[in-house]
């Protein structure tokens, strides 16, 4: 299942699709359930993403319970594989199909907003009074720059440590209790490591990212979500120190062309002292790496900001739907407090409900490998959010990769190497 930030959806054909839509799919009734304050009746549609194969009984659960308790509502459960979903949601909002409930990321409901597809919670009175009921950070993950107002109601949450080699940070004459929190503390443990390895060892294997320059304290975006402005002095500092620890072998050797894979392999076989990971890695530690395994440090990701990084996924209700009373109540059934803690004891993710993250359950230690790293997240999810602005498409997030490789191997100056990827995202941002 989806556990972070999906392909973003090509935002030109979903608007173009959208923009060019009738009054398709948003006729009336009689009862009144096509207003959002009305009587809460009707066949509903709930889509989810990629969600069936694993977790068939409880959704259908879910849905019975909810037309127990709402005789006069269907639920229509369906679910899409997770290879094009963007795709399949521009196909639907195109034919003015839209299911009734949906199943988004903050990137996904962007464009659906902005053509006026997706209810705004925070206008509407029969949503803005569940806000209360969810944590600050989740409805805000779900705000949509520009558009003034939250677009989906908060669901699971997800976040991920950062893994670290005691063993190395020993070798180094690094206090392996107290790994880096911040920036600066990095750069300075990776140039120790590098320098007291003669350059065998590096301390991260891959370049930075969107993620790394919003928890540096970069500001990414304007106000309004038109432009970039990572390229600004705090953005070409960060860059300038990766390309000195690049230069200085603290990062790998092959940092500029790592997949999630590769940098998983480098830290597994010893080789980087850092690398993110999650629950279902550590067991493959236990098996091919003990030595690892018994050195293995678990911590979040250095920042800046005092703000970790949270993925936020969200129920969206069509703006257009005959019967959004019945959407409305259903969205917010699913993503209650007894619901999502339910959904979240069957998976690793976190619910977004208010005091949820409190139950011993998120912090206390029961001594196996998931529950360590279970802990180890909920934690970090106190003051997170979601750094990668939604407008950033997968094509903006390439084009800055490649402009920081040109940087790292001394091809541009830092400078020009973000000038010219916010440049270039700018562009794809206003075709879009």
């Amino acid at each position: 299942m989806p556990m972070s930030r999906r392909a973003a959806v090509t935002t030109a054909p979903l608007l173009a699709a959208a923009l060019a839509l009738t009054a398709c799919g948003s006729g009336t009734d009689t009862d009144g359930g096509s207003r959002a304050d009305g009587k809460i009746a009707g066949d509903i549609t709930f889509q989810t993403w990629n969600l069936r194969a694993n977790f068939k009984d409880y959704f259908n659960g879910l849905v019975r319970e909810f037309e127990k308790q709402n005789p006069d509502v269907k639920v229509k459960w369906l679910d899409q594989p997770a290879e094009n979903y963007a795709e399949k949601l521009s196909a639907d909002a195109g034919a003015g199909t839209l299911p009734d409930v949906v199943n988004v990321s903050p990137d996904l409901s962007y464009p659906l907003a902005k053509a006026g597809l997706l209810m705004n919670l925070d206008k509407e009175k029969a949503t803005a009074k569940f806000k209360g009921e969810y944590t600050p950070e989740a409805w805000q993950g779900n705000t949509l720059p520009g558009l003034g107002g939250s677009y989906a109601f908060p669901w699971y949450l997800n976040t991920g440590p950062l893994f670290y080699n005691k063993a190395l940070f020993r070798q180094a004459g690094l206090d392996p209790e107290k790994p880096p929190k911040s920036y600066e503390e990095l750069f300075t443990a990776a140039g120790t490591m590098a320098r007291r390895s003669g350059g065998k060892t590096a301390t991260l294997a891959g370049t930075p990212s969107i993620e790394d320059f919003g928890r540096y304290g970069v500001r990414l975006m304007n106000d309004d979500a038109t432009r970039f402005t990572y390229n600004e002095p705090k953005g070409v500092e960060l860059l300038t120190k990766y390309k000195q620890l690049y230069e200085h072998g603290a990062l790998d050797a092959q940092a500029l062309t790592n997949t999630p894979e590769k940098s998983g392999q480098k830290f597994l076989e010893q080789k980087v002292a850092m690398n993110p990971g999650g629950a279902h890695d550590l067991e493959t530690f236990k098996k091919n790496a003990p030595s690892l395994y018994k050195n293995l440090g678990i911590t979040d990701a250095p920042n800046n900001t005092g703000k970790p990084n949270m993925y936020v996924m969200g129920l969206a209700v069509n703006n257009r739907s005959d019967h959004k009373a019945a959407a409305i109540a259903f969205a917010h059934f699913v993503t209650d407090r007894k619901n999502q803690e339910a959904f979240a004891h069957k998976v690793a993710i976190f619910p977004s409900t208010k005091d949820s993250l409190r139950d011993p359950y998120w912090t206390e230690d029961d001594g196996t490998d998931e529950g360590r790293v279970r802990v180890a997240s909920a934690k970090l999810l106190k003051g997170a959010v979601n750094y990668t602005p939604v407008v950033m498409s997968d094509e903006m997030k390439v084009v800055l990769k490649n402009e920081v490789a040109k940087a790292l191997q001394g091809k541009k100056s830092p400078q020009q190497a973000l000038d010219a990827a916010a440049a270039r995202s700018d562009k794809l941002l206003e075709q879009s």
